[in-house]
């Protein structure tokens, strides 16, 4: 019979240890509170959620949903359809625009970067216009591409009337959803990433800021974007990196520019700060899990390794052992080829998340000869022990 069989073992960070230790609950890192209505904080590397309040709740994006307009100029200027030095002409409807301004001339060309600069860093509401024509035609015509294009990222949550985020009730996303736009606009297109970090730009003679108030604090923030509508209220998506790991953060609903600054940036310093990554199983030794008995095979049991490392988040604070589950099925059946999944690893963080990965045969193991065989099963037979 083949039955299934469950260990629990402890790996201290990059040493996995066999011991009877319990795994500390009260490990984690002590989540702040936040006056904001939405937020989500993201590590960048693991995918790990670092703290979350509404962040499925649908919410204005403001100019945050700029970045979703970027998204579709960076993918275009990817494929090829257009340059950073090509030109677009300015409609009545892009120079009329009101809102935040990069102050376009009516009836004029004006280049793609000279664009990307004016809505990344200026915030423009005009230039999203231009840009939405130029790309598709019409910008009713680019938001059903932008529409179609969010859905494909994942973004489930979310639903776009404008390419600028002008107000609109129907016009929404989550955090969560800008979280996920965040990590596919610096996955998929890391050569454009480095406009968001761009402090200022001067465009028909008139200087302008970029509006990120963390890009200003030395705080290793280099990106991405702010946003405010009456309803939705002050809001940031923002990225930083520290000691090489990098947060994505998704900020909503503050009272003023103030308070926008000072709460943003104190919680993604405490994200940057307060955790660190480790990568387990990272060195041959450590990948060796345990041990499974083999029948029919000429060794008598197979290693069983870790099929990959895993890199997971844990506080800093955190110095204790990890919980790591391996499940698989016993006894396996020769033959077995190294690197084929027997079962699975199950790593339990201190925040409560599980970690499924494949448990592998550490190595090849064969099929004894035909008569050895009979002998086995005979002998399998008569001790009341049967293979399925």
């Amino acid at each position: 019979m083949i039955m299934t069989v469950k260990k629990t073992i402890f790996a201290f960070f990059l040493v996995c240890f066999f011991t009877s230790l319990f795994v500390p609950q009260g490990a984690r890192a002590e989540q702040p509170e936040t006056v904001a209505k939405q937020l989500i904080i993201v590590d960048y590397d693991t995918g790990d959620v670092l703290m979350e309040k509404n962040a499925d709740e649908r919410m204005p994006t403001s100019s945050m949903s700029k970045i979703m307009t970027l998204y579709m100029v960076f993918d275009a200027l990817k494929k090829g359809a257009i340059s950073l030095d090509d030109e677009f002409l300015v409609s009545e409807k892009a120079w009329r625009m009101q809102g935040s301004k990069m102050f376009v001339p009516l009836g004029k060309k004006v280049r793609v970067e000279d664009l990307i600069r004016g809505v990344g860093i200026q915030s423009g509401n005009d230039a999203t216009i231009v840009l939405a024509e130029g790309l598709a035609g019409s910008e009713d015509a680019f938001v059903a591409a932008m529409n179609k294009k969010a859905q494909e990222l994942g973004m489930t949550h979310s639903h776009f009337m404008n390419a600028s985020g002008w107000p609109d009730p129907d016009h929404y996303s989550t955090a969560r959803d800008l979280a996920i736009l965040a990590r596919h606009i610096m996955d998929d297109f890391p050569e454009y990433y480095h406009y968001f970090s761009e402090k200022e730009f001067t465009y028909n003679k008139i200087k302008q800021g970029n509006r990120n108030p963390l890009l200003y604090r030395n705080i290793g923030v280099d990106g991405i974007k702010t946003g405010h509508t009456e309803d939705g209220g002050y809001g940031l998506m923002g990225s930083g990196k520290q000691d090489g790991r990098r947060v994505i953060m998704v900020i909503n609903g503050l009272h003023s520019m103030q308070e926008r600054a000072d709460e943003s940036a104190r919680l993604i310093q405490w994200a940057m700060t307060s955790f660190k990554n480790v990568t387990l199983f990272k060195k041959p030794e450590e990948m060796v899990l345990g041990k499974a008995g083999v029948v029919f095979g000429n060794a008598l049991d197979v290693p069983l390794v870790a099929s990959k490392p895993v890199t997971v988040t844990l506080p800093v604070l955190y110095n204790d052992n990890l919980k790591v589950e391996i499940n698989y099925k016993t006894p396996l059946v020769a033959p077995i080829k190294k690197g084929t999944p027997v079962g699975t690893v199950n790593i339990t963080l201190p925040q409560g998340k599980t970690i499924k990965e494949d448990l592998v045969a550490g190595a090849d193991v064969g099929e004894v000869n035909y008569f050895i065989k009979l002998i086995m099963k005979a002998r399998m037979l008569s001790s009341g022990g049967r293979i399925n």
